[in-house]
């Protein structure tokens, strides 16, 4: 995982080429802050950066052997290494000396750090630069975690900011945040900064402290309708009206959310395991298991017949005037 080389860098075990491939913007950022860092005092570092959409690769090798004139070594960042990636023939947009930088990555200079960045999902394997790059360079996937390791990753973060979370708060706090490293960090810190040191992250601190999405909001508001609940299903909609949601956008989440519904129990009844649920209808293993632990599980009428009024008030929504908010209101306070 990407924390080894964090923690090679920690203890200023730098390699004078990095190659940091994959399109997670967060551990790219992270990854260089980092090598800045060992690298001593940011006012004494010399740092260049290259975009090589807009200059050839040439300069970057010109400035990693120029000998830095104020420090022992410099920083030099190369973005948009995109002749790493599969192009077609002409339509480069810069003529790249790619024999020469075959020739420079055997023999680096040892007094400069350069990193080239190739934010893309897939480089070009069959070719020669690409082989060379992985060869001599420190290669580092910048790409967003698995469900496994994603857990592994929260908890580590939680660990280093001197608290622990359960099991069950990292499977929440990661289907309410989604696979987004920064704002997963963002949220870890604010959760450590409310607990003070020595704490636990719970479901319920997840719960009170996170922001909410839209699509949990509606998946909320939903349950609580079928839980005939009209004064949470409708206090949660007049909390999404005061936020400037409109009606016709809440519908179509909520008919989204019943169609999803729909989908895990019939998988659920043709006995396909949760994790299998989640893989098959690409939604987050934590939302599977909320619809499977639901106590009072709506029946495959009741989603039907929910999903037949949807289309109603949706048709209301766009053909008719009127108080437009009231339709979608009507529909919450109907009972099943």
């Amino acid at each position: 995982m990407i924390s080894t080389v964090w923690n090679n860098i920690k203890k200023g075990q730098l390699s004078p080429v990095y190659l940091l491939v994959g399109e997670e913007n967060y551990f790219i950022d992270e990854t260089v802050k980092r090598i800045k860092e060992a690298m001593g005092p940011e006012e004494e570092l010399e740092l260049s950066t290259f975009d090589l959409e807009e200059v050839p690769v040439d300069a970057v090798m010109d400035e990693a052997d120029t000998i830095p004139f104020f420090s022992e070594r410099k920083l030099i960042i190369a973005k948009n290494a995109s002749f790493l990636k599969a192009t077609e023939k002409g339509k480069e947009k810069i003529d790249h000396d790619i024999k020469r930088l075959e020739a420079w990555l055997a023999n680096p200079s040892d007094f400069s750090i350069t990193i080239f960045i190739a934010p893309y999902e897939k480089l070009d394997e069959r070719k020669k630069v690409t082989k060379m790059m992985k060869e001599h360079a420190l290669l580092v996937q910048t790409e967003t975690p698995k469900e496994q390791d994603l857990a592994v990753w929260v908890q580590s973060v939680v660990k280093a900011e001197g608290n622990s979370i359960t099991q069950n708060a990292i499977e929440q706090l990661v289907a309410m945040v989604g696979p987004n490293m920064l704002q997963l960090q963002m949220e870890i810190e604010k959760l450590s900064l409310y607990l003070g040191d020595g704490g636990e992250i719970t479901t319920s601190l997840v719960e009170d402290l996170v922001a909410k999405t839209l699509e949990q909001d509606a998946f909320k508001m939903l349950n609580a309708y079928f839980a005939n609940d009209s004064v949470g299903a409708l206090t949660i909609y007049h909390d999404l009206l005061r936020q400037k949601q409109e009606p016709i956008m809440l519908v179509g989440l909520l008919a989204s959310n019943v169609r999803t519904m729909s989908n895990v129990f019939y998988l659920l009844k043709k006995g396909y395991h949760p994790q299998q649920i989640a893989k098959n209808l690409k939604i987050h293993p934590y939302r599977v298991k909320l619809m499977v632990e639901q106590r009072n599980r709506p029946s495959e009428e009741s989603l039907l017949k929910a999903l037949y009024q949807l289309a109603e008030v949706d048709l209301q929504l766009k053909s008719t005037g009127g108080n437009r908010e009231r339709y979608l209101e009507l529909f919450l306070l109907r009972q099943l």
